[in-house]
């Protein structure tokens, strides 16, 4: 239900998502809801090792949506960054979700929204915190 109500909340075709949480949380399960709520088909794998994983879809309006599935778990070497392009995409139009964003943090730009999941026994507890007005806009398209 986040991420339907996410993808339908005006200013999410360019925000900045920082996806934070231990290994399990659902992370990559949250980005895949997402993607597909926004119109992704196909197979949504994770990027892990490939660091990102672009995506595209056309809006209802036809225009093109891109989305971009960050995943920084094993991000270790600064020169990436730069010989990625990653500054390129983050200064650029589009989505950008990212999991384990601490892992490039001094690279990365604020978050719009930072979410947090927390396994507790069964069940899974989200925490959303707005860092831009970009940000609280997406809390409020939530709360409506």
């Amino acid at each position: 239900m986040l991420a339907q109500t996410l993808a339908r909340a005006s200013g999410i075709a360019d925000a900045f998502i920082a996806l934070h949480g231990d290994l399990g949380a659902g992370k990559t399960t949250l980005v895949r809801h997402l993607l597909r709520a926004l119109g992704v088909e196909g197979r949504i794998k994770s990027p892990t090792y490939a660091v990102v994983e672009p995506h595209e879809a056309v809006q209802l309006d036809g225009s093109r949506l891109n989305m971009f599935h960050f995943d920084f778990y094993r991000f270790s070497d600064p020169r990436e960054w730069e010989d990625a392009g990653f500054r390129d995409i983050f200064a650029g139009p589009g989505l950008k979700l990212a999991e384990w964003p601490e892992q490039a943090a001094a690279y990365l730009p604020t978050a719009d929204l930072d979410v947090t999941l927390h396994v507790q026994e069964e069940r899974r507890l989200v925490t959303l915190r707005a860092n831009t007005e970009r940000g609280a806009d997406l809390l409020q398209g939530l709360s409506a």
